[in-house]
């Protein structure tokens, strides 16, 4: 097993997540087997109670776990299923080792951060570097472990103090250190600055790591003084830096890493077995950037949410559109609305909002409700929702998204009035979307329905089902405390919402369609997370077909693209 270290410095947020995902692509195009490790140095024991705001969106993985975003780049770059145990916090690693003390396995002896934590990390990282993580089930051969946050922060003093062991464990020649660090370039001046790097370096000399690769992250292209400098000050080779500047789009960075020379680098540095040249999975990536830097074509999708202030809010959906719009060639332009500006209640406090949110929607080729928790801007949604049912809009509602359309259209369309979910009226006369009876109202970690579950599809005249392959059934993850009230379903079928898709016992209300309407969709599951740029979800593709007024040629087609 070979294992890559990614740590960064001088700022978070460097792009650590997108350099892992790139070099773990580089290596599986290859031929090597590659999973990937997220370290999150926070006391949290996973990521499922966090706001968005705070680190992103909350990634659902296969079997369940609520992890960092950076493993949904993971997936996406190597197109893997990765497991819980693949991100690992603070909060984990102390739980299982206090639980191994409580245990009695330690024999009386002091429990410390050394041995006892630094060990537990190496151990983790051993087991699940060894876990199949491709669809072959063979073993994986390299191990890309990001260390989140940066070099010198004092909650990842224990995970960098447990690799400088490892380093010696593993052996030289199975362990290289990446370290990924920023040159700014202030205003005033115009000059790319590298004490930033020098001081991160020696942070990080002085820890007990020494980087074998240095990735500068920078706005602009970094000059060849300013690569010698690093060289120099930092005691590495000058092939040993590697440049990364802003790019038009993430499948160039890759491209920008394999064009430094970092695979000839690799296969000496880890005796790995490859060839100097990569395969064609890169061509591909190659061949793929240079489309999506070229398209003319748009197409404007609304996001309607409430966490719109942060792009990683909505990462996963995001990647989703842009891998569909990619699909059709199309280049995505996503307006971000925040659905409070919608209600009646900010015309008056900011007209101004009020409008420009509406002036927004209103020009959309298609709208989107994301899944979310909370009452907040539920009315905002709501009005979004009732304007693609009423105009024709294209329409994907995703979880919370999907209930509040039927929400919605129960109020609308069967004039209940105060239908309502029971998550934001407890005690509405018609609760058409109900909590769930595994629903536990005390601890609030790991108590929804999450992870990967199977949907059948009750129907052959449905749009899904057909842009799915004409499949009896998918599976997709789920993330989600409250669902349809089965009990209600047959008075919306009357008016002409149908619910197409229920769970294996038919219980659970899955996937809505509206009868004629272009393109009027809700899933309770999250299909984001398992979207990939070079297999697109399809109910997001559905909706930039239907945006892009080519869904009906593309179903005739059989579901093929146009070339």
């Amino acid at each position: 097993m070979k294992y890559i270290l990614v740590t960064g410095g001088v700022i978070s947020g460097i792009g650590k997540g997108i350099i892992a995902s790139s070099i773990g692509t580089i290596l599986k195009s290859c031929g090597l087997r590659v999973t990937a490790i997220k370290i999150d140095p926070y006391i949290n024991i996973d990521a499922g109670t966090f706001s968005p705001y705070e680190h992103g969106e909350v990634f659902v993985l296969n079997d369940g776990g609520e992890v960092d975003l950076d493993l949904g780049n993971y997936e996406r770059f190597l197109d893997i299923n990765l497991y819980k145990d693949n991100n690992i916090t603070t909060g984990k690693i102390y739980q299982h080792v206090i639980n191994k003390e409580r245990h009695g396995d330690y024999l009386g002896k002091t429990v410390q951060v050394v041995p006892h934590i630094t060990d537990a990390v190496q151990e983790w990282v051993m087991n699940q570097a060894k876990v199949p993580v491709d669809d072959d089930k063979k073993e994986p051969q390299i191990c890309v472990i990001e260390l989140g946050g940066t070099i010198g922060d004092i909650e990842g003093m224990p995970f960098v103090e447990a690799f400088r062991q490892f380093q010696f464990k593993a052996k030289r020649e199975n362990f290289c250190n990446i370290h990924v660090s920023l040159v700014p370039q202030p205003n005033a001046t115009g000059e790319q600055k590298t004490k930033p790097t020098q001081n991160s370096v020696r942070a990080l000399r002085g820890l007990g790591l020494s980087p074998d690769l240095i990735v500068c992250r920078s706005a602009k292209p970094i000059e060849m003084a300013v690569k010698e400098k690093i060289s120099m000050f930092c005691h590495v080779e000058p092939e040993q830096v590697i440049f990364i500047h802003d790019v038009s789009s993430t499948y160039r960075v890759p491209i920008l890493l394999e064009e430094q020379g970092i695979i000839k680098y690799f296969k000496q540095r880890l005796n790995l077995p490859i060839d100097d040249q990569p395969s064609d999975l890169l061509m591909k990536w190659k061949k793929m950037a240079c489309r999506y830097e070229r398209l003319l074509k748009v197409c404007s999708i609304a996001l309607v949410g409430k966490y719109t202030k942060l792009s990683d809010c909505y990462a996963s959906v995001f990647k989703a559109l842009e891998h569909s719009a990619l699909a059709i060639n199309y280049k995505l332009d996503l307006m971000y609305i925040d659905s409070t500006e919608l209600e009646c209640s900010m015309e008056a406090e900011n007209s101004v909002k009020y409008h420009q949110a509406w002036h927004k929607l209103c020009k959309a080729d298609g709208i989107l409700v994301p899944g979310g928790f909370g009452i907040r801007g539920t009315e905002g949604k709501l009005q979004a929702i009732s304007w693609a049912r009423t105009k024709k809009k294209p329409f994907l509602g995703v979880c919370l998204g999907m209930q509040l359309a039927v929400v919605e259209f129960a109020r609308n369309c069967l004039n209940w009035e105060d239908a309502n979910s029971t998550e934001f009226d407890p005690d509405t006369k018609n609760p058409v979307v109900i909590d769930m009876p595994e629903h536990n109202p005390g601890d609030m970690g790991g108590t929804m329905r999450l992870g990967k579950r199977r949907t059948v599809f009750k129907t052959e005249n449905s749009v899904l089902r057909k842009l799915y392959g004409d499949e009896i059934f998918v599976e997709e993850r789920h993330r989600h405390r409250y669902e349809v009230n089965p009990e209600l379903t047959h008075c919306f079928e009357e008016k002409g919402l149908k619910f197409v898709g229920h769970d294996t016992e038919g219980n659970r209300m899955e996937i809505i369609e509206l009868e004629n309407h272009p393109y009027f969709v809700g899933v309770q599951f999250h299909p984001e997370f398992s979207s990939r740029p070079m297999k697109p979800s399809p109910p997001y593709l559905g909706l930039l077909l239907a945006a892009t007024g080519t869904l009906n040629a593309y179903l005739q087609r059989g579901c093929k693209l146009s070339p």
